[in-house]
């Protein structure tokens, strides 16, 4: 009897082991398919600007020469550039805020209707960029470089030797700013504002694009040094920030 017995029992538990896991499922499945409901969010954008007086000018010239052969182009226009370099010395420019910024030899051709292009000479270009840490010496600076040589000067930027305490006035700006509208949107709405989620910055402080120079007086005995206003500069920091909103 016993023998018969005991497969009947094994058969019977296997049976009980394989439909309790079908009754939890079946339990657990309303609940599984059951999807939480996503948090209501406020994707918002602010910006924060200061402006604060420049302490340094960037300046960029150059020397332009022409000559029958390139060799004599490129003599002529080193002998000038030494000459630039050595007025920047005396006008207390340090050797690291002096920096070669394009240098350029090309053939100068004559065109005439139905006939080949002739060859004219050579010219060769030298352009230099300049830091002048003391905004008082720009105009006397460019007056020095330009009676050395210099027969070009593509223009002038104001900047910042050191941005981050604007950089930083302005970020408190923008967090500011970027609060108050989540606040007014929240009441706006009815709802409560909830913890910020991220905080993203955007763009920074960027170095002023070079303005052109139309006019340099060339320095003379009775003249005075070129005028040159910085007025002042805007630094802005972008922000965009995530809001949960409550109920």
């Amino acid at each position: 009897m016993m023998t018969r017995t005991l497969p009947a029992l094994m058969f019977g538990a296997a049976l009980m082991g394989l439909s309790a896991p079908a009754a939890l499922a079946q339990s657990a499945g309303p609940m599984a398919m059951h999807a939480m409901a996503p948090v209501p969010a406020l994707n918002l954008s602010a910006s924060g600007e200061v402006k604060v007086a420049p302490d340094m000018a960037t300046i960029t010239f150059g020397v332009t020469t022409e000559a029958p052969t390139a060799r004599a182009a490129m003599a002529d226009n080193a002998t000038r550039m030494t000459e630039v370099f050595a007025a920047l010395r005396r006008a207390g420019i340090a050797e690291r805020d002096i920096q070669t910024s394009g240098l350029n030899l090309s053939a100068q051709y004559d065109y005439v209707e139905n006939q080949p292009p002739r060859l004219r000479g050579y010219q060769a270009s030298n352009r230099v960029t300049v830091g002048i840490m003391d905004l008082d010496a720009v105009g006397t600076t460019a007056d020095a470089v330009v009676a050395a040589g210099v027969n070009q000067i593509d223009g002038i930027a104001f900047g910042l030797k050191d941005p981050k305490a604007a950089e930083d006035q302005a970020r408190l700006l923008a967090v500011r700013a970027l609060q108050d509208k989540a606040q007014l949107y929240a009441r706006a709405l009815g709802v409560e504002l909830g913890a910020i989620r991220s905080l993203n910055e955007g763009a920074g402080y960027q170095p002023q694009t070079p303005m052109p120079v139309f006019a340099m007086a060339r320095m003379s005995e009775d003249s005075t040094s070129t005028p040159v206003s910085a007025g002042a500069l805007t630094v802005r920091i972008d922000i965009t920030g995530t809001y949960d909103l409550g109920g």
